[in-house]
């Protein structure tokens, strides 16, 4: 039995994600939520939200165990890019690009 949880449209950049998604691959349940309580980064916020999310749906679709789920698969694809311009020198514009990143969270037993 596996469920999904999904974070569509992050304002974060997706080497961000995947750096903090690949601590908690294959990780208990209670013990990737513990190192995500703890981890100092921006990614570990929203992660950690799309796990306990994970889990609520685990726990009221299919009456799952929490306390047996580990996170089958993580990971961490790149959304739609945000594009801004910034002003330069003699009239020009530079391009920024603000990335997004979808979150997609798989627990199971």
């Amino acid at each position: 039995m596996e469920t999904k949880a999904s974070v569509r449209g992050v304002r974060l950049s997706v080497d961000k994600g995947r750096l903090v998604a690949d601590m908690i691959r294959g990780k208990k349940v209670d013990q990737a939520i513990n190192i995500l309580s703890f981890t100092q980064k921006k990614a570990a916020g929203i992660i950690k939200k799309a796990v306990e999310s994970a889990v609520a749906n685990a726990e009221h679709n299919d009456g799952a165990d929490i306390d047996e789920l580990k996170i089958k698969s993580i990971y961490v694809e790149q959304g739609a890019i945000l594009k801004r311009f910034s002003a330069r020198a003699k009239g020009r514009g530079a391009r920024i690009s603000k990335g997004t990143c979808h979150i997609y969270v798989t627990v199971g037993n």
